[in-house]
């Protein structure tokens, strides 16, 4: 990575997470918001990893980074090309929604009525691409993570 002020390019806030503090990759509303699934502006660039959780703030952004279990941690990371010059880690939008879930506190769904409202209220989540999203990476988040309950609630409401 070279200095915006030495290549006169903005640099990539993903690939400086991915950088920051590692083993880690996009996700969250970070990973939601860059495949366009939900509409909210995202102004902390939040990541998973297999270490601690920290958080960083310095003059691009803040970086937080969600610390999840070895086994969940590495299902469904993809790894993205832009501009044909860098490549950072990133979750898929199945991870992303999952790591979302598992990572939000109080969160746990009772229902699939929950889950849909918590999808379509909450995070306003572009239901259509909800709806084509791959089953199995859901249902290894479920096998290898926390709130599993939950998980499967959501794999329910993906099968519907």
């Amino acid at each position: 990575m070279v200095s915006p002020d030495v290549s006169g390019e903005l640099l990539s806030v993903e690939l400086i997470a991915n950088h920051l503090y590692g083993p880690s990759y996009v996700s969250m509303e970070s990973a939601l918001r860059y495949y366009g699934l939900i509409p909210e502006k995202v102004f902390t660039v939040r990541s998973t990893t297999s270490n601690r959780s920290k958080k960083f703030k310095n003059s691009i952004a803040t970086f937080q980074y969600v610390s999840v279990n070895e086994d969940y941690y590495p299902v469904g990371i993809s790894q993205k090309t832009a501009d044909n010059k860098y490549t950072f880690l990133i979750a898929s939008p199945e991870k992303a929604l999952c790591d979302m879930i598992v990572s939000t506190p109080h969160l746990n769904f009772q229902s699939m009525k929950a889950a849909e409202t918590y999808l379509e209220d909450d995070l306003r989540l572009d239901m259509s691409a909800f709806a084509a999203m791959d089953k199995t990476i859901v249902e290894q988040c479920a096998a290898n993570g926390k709130k599993s309950k939950s998980l499967e609630l959501l794999l329910k409401l993906l099968s519907r």
